[in-house]
């Protein structure tokens, strides 16, 4: 097995990775997505019209609930002590589209890479869902992580 595929024991087995002798330092993670509609859904949801209710505080909501649930949705996650998460999004009127961003943070021995994503996804997930019965052909697109700080391999700032 590839020495850098750390979540597979010699064997190949998948296995939780020992974090107890890591040092614990701040971490933070910052991941980004999109989800793009039709600008008229666009509209609705910045016009507060959709019958749901208010789209991007409940995606705001869900994405936080979904990064303190990410070790319950993603087998090999650690369960953290998540210090903060905070959603944002950047409605692109015009085009159709709003941009998601996610930082998560923690005080601990292992990165937030996961939760920062899984909370983009849920986020972009609750929009889809609520607006899909004025919307079928909404799309989540390029959800990525676009850095991270803290641990031994430092930080890594995506670029472009």
């Amino acid at each position: 097995m590839d020495s850098q595929l750390t979540h597979f024991d010699e064997e190949g087995k998948a296995i939780m990775v020992e974090v107890g002798d890591k040092q614990a330092t701040r971490r933070l993670a910052i991941a980004r997505g999109e989800v793009r509609m039709r600008e008229a859904t666009l509209k609705h949801i910045l016009g507060g019209e959709m019958s749901k209710g208010d789209v991007l505080a409940v995606a705001r909501l869900a994405g936080i609930m979904a990064a303190k649930k990410t070790p319950e949705l993603i087998p090999l996650c650690h369960p953290l002590l998540l210090t903060s998460v905070a959603i944002e999004f950047f409605p692109h009127p015009g085009e159709g589209r709003i941009e998601i961003e996610a930082s998560v943070r923690v005080n601990g021995n292992t990165g937030v890479e996961m939760e920062a994503l899984t909370a983009v996804s849920g986020a972009a997930l609750t929009i889809y869902d609520m607006c899909k019965a004025i919307d079928k052909g909404i799309e989540i697109h390029a959800i990525r992580l676009m850095e991270k700080h803290g641990g031994k391999s430092g930080s890594y700032l995506r670029s472009a």
